[in-house]
């Protein structure tokens, strides 16, 4: 059987159609009934000692998909410390600090979690940039709103969204 080929443009077109369906569902705020809880906020870290602790560092947080995302990206400085962040068991997500709202790790039935990952803590490298691309349903986090992105126990706190 012979499959139907789509041009870039269509797939495009077919990916912003598909992201507000992907986003939906994926975030919960504390004020609404059926919330989940924002987690255990711990003693903050400073970027210094993310660096530090985790061997990463934290490159912002930007809108992407038309709004309806937000892209987190860091760069690993010691592959050794962050291995952990990096395997596929580690959970994500990111909080609204002036809401509480918290936001899940994009996900597809067929693409699984929109995330950069690593098999064995063996394959994370150097100077590579690794992202996250968290759900931002009716694009309710805007340009200049301040969040913290969880993975595992590190937490980059006080992140401005460009």
């Amino acid at each position: 059987m012979r499959r139907a080929s789509v041009d870039g443009t269509a797939r495009v077109l077919l990916l912003l159609a598909l992201v507000p369906l992907l986003s939906a569902g994926c975030a919960t705020t504390s004020g609404t009934k059926g919330a989940m809880a924002a987690p255990d906020q711990g003693i903050p870290e400073e970027k210094g000692s993310i660096e530090e602790r985790w061997g990463v560092e934290p490159l912002g947080v930007r809108l992407s998909a038309a709004g309806y995302m937000l892209d987190f990206r860091l760069r690993v400085l010691d592959p050794e410390k962050a291995a952990p962040l990096l395997v596929r068991k580690t959970k994500s997500h990111l909080v609204v600090e002036k809401s509480g709202a918290v936001f899940q790790v994009a996900s597809s039935p067929k693409v699984g979690a929109l995330r950069s990952t690593v098999r064995t803590e063996e394959m994370v490298k150097q100077d590579r940039i690794y992202g996250t691309l968290f759900a931002n349903p009716g694009r309710y986090v805007k340009a200049g709103d301040r969040v913290t992105v969880v993975m595992g126990d590190m937490r980059a706190e006080h992140l401005v969204v460009e």
